[in-house]
């Protein structure tokens, strides 16, 4: 009986290999399978739940991957320049400046300081840069900038106060009590504030302010500072009598305490006394105006009288003698 051959049917070669490839496959997916499951029952979580950790950090890498492209390409700084376009196109800039708390410091020094960002839209205006700036200004102790609607830019300022005029080689400068240098002082400026000399006294006002406070009744009769030396200081009151303190917080201190105990039983400011000399813990020297002069005519003329009277002596010996 004749047996019909297939055309086209697979060669005992070809065969095998699909058996030897399928065998394979098997085998890889046993061994992949076993080792998943091995991981599996050593996680605390489900396999759904490893599903969804890894979906979520392959979804989270794409993110950080097209951020990066777009920030390479400048995507980031295009949407803000149009937002910014589309911002100032309906309205929303700056285009009124109110400033608010001035009362001794140039109007013109704030607005020097904001020209830049009129015009433009709020997106593109960092107020906290603005703030900033205003706080490098000599007269600018704190500053507020805010947004008003539709299109003014409000700047409240807190002023520094002129506390005394510090000279400084042949310049006159207003300083507030924590020794910042605010503008050059003038007569007007001036006038009643607290006059300050020597090397680095406006680096020490605000000690002396403290040392003021201790003597509540002297402070307002003291009217100029000199920082003696980088050590000490001499104070100038109204009347123009000084008075001389020591070295050291404590005893300088301890010095304005005793002397206004001192002007207060015996109204020493207003005397004849020109200095007061509190240097030496014990005592107190005193300085009088012409007093050493009075001394000098006191002496000689002491001495005067007593040669007259040497003289006098002199002449009735010798009449005696001629008498006898």
């Amino acid at each position: 009986m004749a047996q019909a051959i297939r055309r086209g049917g697979k060669g005992v070669r070809r065969s095998a290999a699909a058996k030897g490839a399928k065998a394979k496959v098997q085998t890889a997916r046993q061994t992949t399978g076993s080792l998943l499951d091995f991981v599996l029952r050593w996680l605390p979580i489900s396999e759904k739940t490893l599903y969804r950790i890894m979906l979520t950090a392959i979804f989270a890498v794409g993110a950080v991957l097209l951020g990066l492209i777009a920030s390479l390409a400048g995507v980031p700084e295009m949407i803000s320049e149009k937002a910014a376009q589309i911002s100032s196109a309906a309205g929303f800039r700056f285009d009124h400046v109110q400033v608010r708390g001035l009362k001794r410091m140039n109007e013109l020094q704030v607005y020097e300081q904001v020209l830049g960002d009129q015009q433009r839209a709020w997106t593109d205006v960092d107020v906290a840069v603005l703030r900033e700036r205003l706080m490098l200004l000599p007269w600018v102790k704190d500053a507020r900038v805010s947004r008003q609607l539709p299109n003014t830019l409000v700047i409240d300022i807190v002023e520094r106060v002129p506390h005394a005029v510090l000279r400084k080689g042949e310049a006159l400068l207003l300083i507030d009590d924590t020794g910042v240098e605010l503008e050059p002082a003038n007569a007007q400026t001036g006038k009643g504030l607290l006059r300050l000399t020597g090397n680095d006294a406006g680096g020490k006002v605000a000690d002396l302010g403290t040392l003021l406070e201790v003597a509540p009744a002297l402070k307002p009769q003291v009217v100029e500072a000199e920082w003696v030396g980088n050590r000490r200081w001499n104070l100038t009151f109204k009347t123009g009598q000084v008075l001389a303190l020591p070295e050291g917080k404590d005893e300088a201190g301890s010095a304005m305490m005793a002397f206004a105990r001192l002007d207060g039983v015996n109204g020493l400011l207003g005397g004849k006394v020109a200095y007061f000399d509190m240097r030496a813990h014990d005592r107190v020297y005193m300085r009088v105006p012409g007093h050493a002069e009075e001394v000098v005519l006191e002496k000689a003329a002491e001495a005067a009288a007593k040669a007259k009277a040497k003289a006098l002596a002199k002449a009735g010996a010798a009449g005696a003698t001629e008498a006898e």
